[in-house]
């Protein structure tokens, strides 16, 4: 794909201009012999002629489009994001459907709701994606309501930003496709806590950060009204955050940056009654990190005057009241808030369930996949992100097909020698195997197996099938789902555009694992997740960093190493300009206090 910068622009547009001119009298010059034809007023014959020429060249492009395999695409988050960008085969019609026509880099969301980052640093137009692809790619604004996999359609509705006063809300359309890719996301997991929709903000898209950010500046603004009490000023620059976890957490260390930086000289005279409360049900903040982290946080925000509450659950919420009930008892406790942030976890959209409902997974939490991403029980849809997980197949579900790969001579037992030639076909096939030889530090599957003869001889080793199952039914112990982050949805997309880009030359020649049901091999290798680490931003310019090889940093190093991965990983060079210059100025001026 040709690339130009905006001091080429001229040069490109020449360029540009003739190539059109070029592809345009290679595809037949109709309107120039027409031309010709005309001025000299020759024999018509030229005409006919042109006018034969210009058919054939309509009938030619049409055959051409029609040939060309529909992809549809709903979402334009990280998952739908990253499978437009690494798409580069030009034999597929792709068509984005979407009620927001923008992308946006969800980790800086809660540095927006206190005016360390502005909210269009983080936004990239879905636009400016799909137009520097040298593929066809459309969009449309609306939001699918149905999926029908039997005809292969999508049913859609305008999105309200798209309709005018002359169209009828509700007005609805078809697309066809041949192949769907489901990237819709998740929505908040309220768990039916009572006044929960009515009373509390959410932290899931960017119009959920304006709304934070506004009533944040509107607290300290009420609160410093001279015709109210000292509680009514405690209570309304109450904060509460519902959820330990790494975005809870990070709003709450925001949140403590403002006031510590910027309400101090703002507003002295309310500064001291600000309180921030952190309620999480489990026993800790970010248990889904290293202990040492943990440990840390908890530590931090108690000395920041951060009250954390753990193993608490909320019970109900009112316009003025937050309830809750301490583990292990019966008594409900009732506090005055200001604003309350609900972060607790996702759940699925009404289009998922409905969905799931059709093709037999309603008692299912997530849309199932197999391990390439394709929807189990329908052809040709793949899911991908938040909405969706990767039901692994199970190593003992197929013992019997392994071991009578593995038994060429049909002896009945398998010495290590037969397994040593199919083992690493089971590692490929099956991730699980991998992860638990490095958890039992071992790196040749065969330790396993001697393991369970007894630490026998190597060379004397022979299993019968039971024995066989018994040595690898442990492995699957170590199977678990891939957690809901943007890291995940961000490699999958990456992986099935790859998968979409070779896809004819796979299916002739299959470069996948060997199949242990059936023959042959599978057309492209499973997907596999490749943590690439976390971070969890705690304030004070302090972050702890989780990486591969449980390597654990906390502290103002891990902070800089932050700000330089997360402005590496925007999507443009528009948004990471942006993005450096808010941080730029948020240390020079300080963060904009306005209501807007």
């Amino acid at each position: 794909m040709l690339k130009m910068s905006n001091k080429d622009g001229l040069h490109g547009s020449h360029f540009l201009l003739g190539l059109s001119l070029l592809h345009f009298l290679r595809s037949g010059g109709s309107l120039i012999a027409y031309a010709e034809a005309n001025t000299n007023n020759s024999n018509r014959g030229h005409v006919a002629h042109a006018d034969a020429i210009t058919s054939n060249s309509i009938a030619h492009a049409d055959a051409n489009t029609s040939k060309k395999k529909k992809v549809v695409v709903l979402g334009t988050g990280w998952a739908g994001m990253s499978f437009l960008k690494n798409l580069n085969n030009s034999t597929y019609d792709v068509k984005v459907v979407s009620p927001r026509n923008f992308f946006v880099f969800t980790p800086l969301l809660p540095s927006v709701t206190c005016g360390k980052v502005e909210a269009r640093s983080i936004v990239e137009p879905i636009r400016n994606i799909i137009r520097k692809k040298n593929i066809n790619v459309s969009y449309c604004e609306a939001e699918c309501i149905k999926i029908d996999p039997a005809s292969k359609k999508i049913y859609c509705r305008a999105a309200r930003a798209t309709l005018n006063t002359n169209s009828k809300q509700g007005e609805e359309f078809e697309v066809d496709y041949d192949y769907l890719i489901i990237a819709v996301g998740a929505q908040v997991n309220t768990f039916n806590t009572p006044g929960v929709e009515g009373n509390c903000h959410f932290l899931k898209e960017i119009e959920d950060a304006q709304k934070i950010r506004k009533n944040v500046i509107e607290s300290f603004e009420k609160a410093s009204l001279p015709n109210l009490s000292e509680e009514e000023r405690k209570k309304i620059l109450h904060f509460v955050v519902v959820g330990g976890g790494p975005t809870g957490v990070e709003f709450s260390g925001e949140l403590r940056d403002f006031v510590n930086e910027d309400v101090l000289k703002l507003y002295p005279t309310v500064q001291h009654l600000v309180k921030i409360t952190v309620i999480e049900a489990t026993d800790h903040i970010l248990n889904m990190f290293d202990k040492r982290i943990t440990k840390f946080a908890e530590s931090k925000f108690l000395r920041d005057d951060i009250d954390v509450k753990l193993g608490s659950m909320v019970t109900k919420i009112t316009e003025n009241e937050i309830s809750t009930k301490a583990k292990g008892s019966d008594k409900t406790t009732s506090t005055p808030y200001g604003m309350v942030l609900w972060s607790t976890g996702i759940g699925q959209r009404p289009l998922i369930k409905d969905f799931m409902k059709q093709i037999g997974q309603g008692n299912r939490r997530a849309l199932a996949t197999d391990e390439w991403l394709r929807v189990e029980g329908c052809d040709n849809v793949y899911a991908l992100g938040d909405c969706a997980t990767i039901n692994q197949r199970k190593v003992v579900e197929d013992i019997a097909e392994i071991f009578k790969r593995a038994d060429k001579d049909n002896s009945g037992t398998l010495t290590v020698k037969k397994f040593t030639d199919i083992m690493d076909d089971v590692i490929a096939r099956y991730p699980q195997v991998k992860l638990y030889m490095k958890s039992k530090r071992v790196r040749n599957f065969v330790d396993i197996l001697t393991e369970a003869k007894g630490n026998a001889a190597k060379e004397t080793i022979e299993l019968s099938i039971e024995e066989f199952k018994t040595a690898l039914s442990v492995v699957d112990s170590k199977m678990k789902n891939l957690p809901a982050t943007a890291q995940v949805a961000n490699q999958q997309g990456a992986y099935l555009a790859k998968c979409f880009n070779r896809m004819e030359e796979c299916e002739k020649n299959p470069e996948g694992p060997p199949r242990f049901r059936g023959t042959g091999r599978h057309r492209f290798h499973p997907f596999r997740y490749r943590h690439l680490g976390q971070f969890a931003p705690l304030g004070g310019e302090k972050t702890a960093a989780q990486l591969p090889g449980d390597w654990v940093s906390i502290g103002h190093s891990s902070q800089w190493l932050w700000y330089s991965i997360y402005a590496s990983k925007q999507v443009s060079w528009r948004t990471r300009a942006l993005v450096v210059s808010d941080w730029i100025r948020r240390f020079i001026f300080g963060r904009d206090a306005s209501g807007i």
